[in-house]
């Protein structure tokens, strides 16, 4: 139960204690109330204007309850909740046991740090309030975090008014082109020479700020965003012409086989993209979690003899049968064949540490880390042993061993936490009273 509850009207957050937690009741019964009211609400009864007015309440509506979500999350971290059920952090507490995605859930938490930061306090307001909404919040946040530390607090205080003034008017994505441009209205003395200085900053600091990020959407395919230097993107590019050339490719290629009508350029540049990453040569890639980076597909022998049924990758997600013996021909993948002949698995106590094989036999079991709600894949694990090697004799095989990431493997040898094995082989920490 959270334990700060606005007050309205004044806005102000009562302490912990009886009155608070009977406002909190109070509150969460009424928003059950109002939320069941609107799930009921017969919308086929009210008129345009009505219906268009509805639109409006809400949308200011869900940003108020993302601040108080937000701000709630944040007041969660710094009381370190996510310690007493030994999860790695606040994030990973809040997507664990509320369902969310851990991306979502970092980004939520880091929201509501910033919303909690002075300097900050009038964007909170005018979030809480309903008059602008949470994306347009997130713009103005970082706007004003991207301007030089050189200048005034009260430049930045312009800045950041001018952008909340602005946003009654643009919505997050032309806030966000205006805060680029912010100084050269507030402060135009200043803004010719800083828009100088990032570029400066922009072409030193370019290989540092490298950044990639990819989620699967749960229908067969991954998004990413990427950030590289100028120059690797030129390169990227040239490669990723170069594949895409129609000369190397017959007309059937370049035509879309359902319509029969030609591929646009991105497509044909994403379809370079997956073969550019399928030829990469495996072996110049460094080892990682113990093996090297490669893809493991495991399959019954019938599968990838016949080319029907599903194959599973090493990640959980499922491919059909046509495309895994494809991968197996073709690229830098292992097959895990089920009925196959294999590697021994169990060295008993011949050895503490486990084998390549052994390695890639745990990644296909846990999927990753073992600590429920924890999404560290395999090659960021450590095998850990539930019955210790030195101290409890034991064993080195797959039985008798799990995957922890560093975190959790931390926690599995510290004596102030009790490790509870569950019935699905996942792992629950609990602080020992």
């Amino acid at each position: 139960m959270v334990s700060l509850v606005p007050d309205p009207p004044s806005g102000e957050w009562h302490a912990p204690g009886t009155g608070a937690s009977a406002r909190l009741e109070a509150l969460s019964a009424g928003l059950e109330g109002v939320l069941d009211g609107l799930g009921e609400l017969s919308l086929t009864g009210l008129s345009d204007d009505q219906v268009a007015g509805l639109v409006h309440q809400l949308t200011a509506a869900t940003g108020r309850l993302t601040h108080a979500l937000a701000r709630t999350v944040a007041d969660a971290d710094r009381r370190a909740l996510h310690h007493q059920s030994g999860h790695r952090s606040a994030a990973a507490w809040y997507a664990d046991t509320t369902r969310v995605t851990l991306r979502e859930a970092r980004r939520l938490l880091k929201f509501g740090l910033e919303l909690g930061y002075d300097a900050n306090t009038p964007i909170a307001d005018a979030l809480a309030a309903g008059r602008i909404r949470a994306d347009q919040a997130a713009v103005v946040l970082r706007a004003v975090d991207a301007l030089p530390d050189t200048i005034d607090d009260s430049v930045r205080e312009q800045a950041r008014d001018r952008l909340l003034a602005d946003a009654a008017h643009f919505d997050a994505d032309a806030l966000g082109r205006l805060g680029k441009g912010i100084l050269d209205i507030v402060a135009p003395e200043v803004g010719e020479s800083h828009e100088q200085r990032v570029l400066e900053r922009e072409a030193a600091a370019a290989a540092q700020t490298a950044s990639l990020t990819m989620y699967d959407d749960g229908h067969g395919r991954t998004h990413g965003t990427f950030v590289i230097p100028a120059h690797q993107g030129a390169m990227l590019r040239q490669a990723i012409h170069a594949i895409a050339n129609p000369k190397r490719h017959d007309h059937d290629d370049l035509k879309d086989p359902q319509t029969g009508d030609w591929r646009s350029v991105p497509e044909r540049h994403g379809q370079a993209f997956g073969e550019l990453i399928e030829h990469y040569p495996t072996d110049r890639l460094p080892e990682s979690g113990g093996v090297n980076a490669q893809i493991v597909i495991t399959m019954t022998l019938d599968t990838l003899l016949s080319g029907i049924g599903t194959a599973t990758l090493d990640n959980g997600d499922h491919i059909d049968a046509g495309t895994a013996r494809r991968l197996a021909c073709e690229a830098g993948i292992i097959p895990a064949v089920l009925g196959g002949p294999s590697e021994v698995l169990d060295l008993g106590r011949t050895r503490r540490y486990h084998t390549k094989a052994q390695r890639i036999a745990l990644g296909l079991r846990d999927r990753g880390c073992t600590a429920r709600g924890c999404t560290i894949p395999p090659s960021g694990c450590h095998a850990h042993h539930d019955r210790q090697w030195a101290r409890d004799h034991g064993h080195t095989n797959i039985h008798d061993c799990r995957l922890y990431c560093p975190h959790h493997h931390r926690r599995a040898h510290d004596p102030t936490y009790q490790t509870v094995i569950h019935a699905d082989n996942t792992v629950t920490f609990h602080r020992r009273r």
